[in-house]
């Protein structure tokens, strides 16, 4: 299907807004996602949640100033806390097939992570990050990513059956460092796997029998991901909240890439591109929560002093998603992801001992 590309749905546009321009995203004439997310009719529900992103090897430097070696990354951090809680979630990503791509396959599946939707890549080894602690528990990262075999999942020979898994999800989960990690055809594959999941409410496509996908999006930004392309990054972050139910962010990453005074304007500018619940994160001063049309402020309970902050904002939203898809309020699941961040950041690594919870 030539220049299978779709524009954000009208209603989820923001005013005045324009998908043209030097930063438009190219528009790759390559067809769209398999139809495997209709089966007999109805819409096939995959998984639960489908988490989409990057892993990687994992450093990080103990007390005695020794390197340990992990495994981890953002959303897939996300997807171990969202299975610990109990909920169906997959993971899609692609690994390379050397051992350590081997190891991480290992931990998923035994942490409950279904796997199934990883590609491999012949002869790629997985990307490498290294953390580093300040006294105060604040970290600093330095990556090794830029062959990583996750930046063409999308390229990869498998990639319509990725996109078809989202069409096919309860719920989508992604963030800013996935948005980084794909070339403009790999852009266009996935916006466009968010805006069939969208779209496919009931009574729209082949016989929908299910409510659209919730597309959840965690604003991560770093800026290194980018290459310092800011006006790429907030095009990028444009099309792809038009594409969002709710929008995750954390208020320091709005800052850095939007300049935004206040997590009260964060919410106000998320929600012009028709995204209905918004949790800003702000660290120890809570978060700040817009559903339903209201806007509260939800404190910390208790605060600590964090040994190692990796992994705070990954593991908040897992506490908040899987609250809320027990049923939780959005008030009630702030406060799920403020407990579940807290025990955290009080443990070394971004994927703490199942024993620490």
């Amino acid at each position: 299907m030539s220049g299978w590309f779709p524009p954000a749905s009208s209603e989820s546009r923001a005013p005045g807004d324009s998908t043209g321009g030097k930063n438009a995203l190219n528009r790759p004439g390559d067809g769209a996602p398999k139809a495997g997310a209709w089966q007999n009719g109805r819409r096939r529900v995959v998984s639960k949640v489908v988490c989409v992103g990057e892993v990687m090897v994992e450093l990080a430097r103990g007390s005695d100033g020794r390197f340990g070696l992990a495994f981890g990354g953002d959303t897939f951090n996300t997807a171990v806390y969202l299975a610990r809680a109990g909920v169906d979630v997959a993971y899609a990503t692609a690994l390379g097939d050397d051992a350590f791509s081997g190891d991480i396959l290992a931990l998923g599946t035994a942490e409950g992570v279904d796997m199934s939707l990883v590609q491999r890549a012949r002869g790629r080894v997985p990307g490498l990050y290294l953390i580093t602690t300040d006294d105060a528990g604040e970290r600093s990262f330095h990556y090794w990513r830029d062959t990583s075999p996750a930046r063409s999942l999308f390229e990869a020979e498998g990639w319509q059956d990725v996109a078809a898994a989202l069409v096919g999800a309860g719920v989508v989960y992604f963030s800013g460092i996935t948005l980084s990690l794909y070339s403009n055809q790999g852009l266009g594959r996935f916006l466009a796997a968010l805006e069939m999941a969208g779209n496919a409410r009931e009574g729209e496509g082949p016989g929908a029998a299910v409510a659209g996908t919730w597309r959840v999006f965690d604003g991560n930004f770093r800026p290194r991901g980018w290459g310092g392309d800011l006006n790429r990054a907030r095009t990028v972050f444009a099309e792809a909240m038009k594409r969002s139910s709710m929008a995750l962010p954390t208020f320091e990453d709005e800052v850095a890439l939007w300049g935004d005074a206040s997590p009260a304007a964060t919410i106000e500018r998320i929600t012009t591109y028709g995204v209905s619940e918004v949790v800003v994160k702000n660290g120890v001063a809570g978060a700040l929560v817009h559903a339903d049309g209201r806007t509260v402020e939800v404190p910390v309970e208790r605060a600590v002093a964090p040994l190692d902050t990796t992994g705070a904002g990954d593991s908040f939203n897992a506490g908040y998603l899987a609250a809320r898809l027990a049923g939780a309020s959005p008030q009630d699941a702030a406060q799920a992801g403020h407990r579940l961040a807290a025990e955290v950041i009080m443990h070394r690594g971004a994927i703490i001992p199942r024993a620490a919870h």
